[in-house]
């Protein structure tokens, strides 16, 4: 009798042996909060985005919450948004006392339709937050030129877009504030973690302050608060673990992306685009596939293909349901309907199995697996 397959999770950080032992060197150094590695691992960031300045925290969502506080954002303020994203896109706004501002999606991206961006502006708009949706860009072009418009600030959301691209320049190397994830999910990760990269106008130490309870240190003694701060310094153990990451997220992007060719050449073969499954916007140029995502036809039962690859050892997620249609947004007086395309999107979005440690025969077991599903819902 065979053995059965090993589970496939829809993800899987990929730590090397070097980055593990360093791991242990820290412990055993006595200095595992944030210290001399914090301060390595930034440096490495700051390269990585062509030497533009770095902070590291210990979320991809108190950078975007700090931003927001750097650009002094606050109540009476909106700030546009897409719907379709992690809820903390729009949390960190509510949570400096704005109002997030949605604006609905493009199909084919999935990301804000910039087309519709400039008629949500109003007179309370401070800022536009795009999201990098699974790593593919956004519009940037189009995006500055109405921030430029309407003198708006940008904060982009690029928690899944570490190595993504627009036209030749990384995502972060240029622009306004740009906020990145290393949750263990990410493309690189630091276990949990994040870092901010600042525009040439920020204040940096501000930015320090913030992430450590406001506090300015002098001399041997010497301490004051002069801003009200937070707790969202990153360990010296993670900064380890990502700065281990950050060696070869160009090599885990490329594996990513061929994983994704594979998966293309197999749904056409399978003609999973003319059984009503919508796949991802193919770029193999700017895009780094942090997700492979395809929208299942609106008559899918989700759970129920969900629930039958689980079964078959194959590991799904939802990423994500539209924002605009949960409890705390619906108490803002958004509703169902207000973002169609972000409302079906997420209603139908199945996350497949994408990680540098997959094989071209892990794609074929998932691409099969979800086929014979498909048939058995009558598709």
């Amino acid at each position: 009798m065979s053995a059965e397959p090993e589970f496939l999770p829809f993800t899987r950080p990929d730590l090397d042996e070097e980055t593990i032992a360093g791991v242990a060197e820290v412990l055993r150094s006595g200095w595992i909060t944030t210290g001399p590695w914090n301060a390595r691992f930034e440096q490495a960031l700051s390269a990585y985005f062509g030497g533009r300045v770095v902070r590291a925290f210990n979320s991809g969502t108190v950078t975007m919450e700090i931003a927001l506080r750097m650009m002094g954002i606050g109540p009476g303020d909106e700030v546009i948004t897409t719907p379709l994203s992690w809820v903390a896109t729009a949390n960190v706004v509510l949570s400096v006392g704005a109002r997030p501002v949605f604006v609905d999606v493009d199909v084919a991206t999935r990301n804000i339709d910039s087309a519709r961006v400039e008629a949500a502006v109003t007179a309370r708009t401070r800022a536009l937050l795009p999201v990098h949706l699974a790593g593919l860009p956004c519009d940037m072009d189009a995006l500055y030129a109405i921030a430029r418009r309407h003198g708006l600030r940008v904060l982009e959301d690029a928690a899944q877009a570490i190595g993504s691209t627009w036209r030749g320049q990384r995502i972060g190397s240029f622009g306004d504030f740009a906020s990145f994830s290393f949750h263990p999910n990410k493309n690189a990760t630091s276990i949990e973690g994040g870092c901010l990269v600042l525009p040439p106008d920020a204040d940096a130490a501000l930015a320090e302050r913030l992430r450590l309870q406001g506090v300015t240190r002098s001399g041997i003694d010497g301490m004051d608060v002069d801003v009200l701060g937070t707790k969202a310094n990153l360990t010296d153990v993670a900064a380890r673990v990502g700065w281990g990451q950050l060696q070869r997220v160009d090599a885990f992007n490329a594996g990513r992306r061929a994983l994704a060719q594979a998966y293309f050449a197999l749904f056409d073969a399978l003609d999973l685009p003319g059984r009503g499954v919508a796949l991802p916007l193919r770029d193999f140029t700017d895009s780094n596939w942090h997700m492979f995502q395809v929208v299942l036809p609106p008559d899918v039962n989700r759970a129920m293909v969900m629930q039958e690859l689980k079964a078959l050892g194959i590991g799904t997620g939802v990423h994500y349901p539209a924002m605009h249609v949960f409890a705390l947004y619906r108490s803002l007086g958004y509703k169902p309907g207000d973002f169609p395309h972000a409302e079906r999107i997420g209603a139908g979005t199945l996350t497949l199995p994408l990680f540098p440690a997959m094989r071209d025969a892990d794609v074929g077991r998932v691409a099969h697996a979800l086929s014979a599903v498909l048939r058995q819902c009558g598709r």
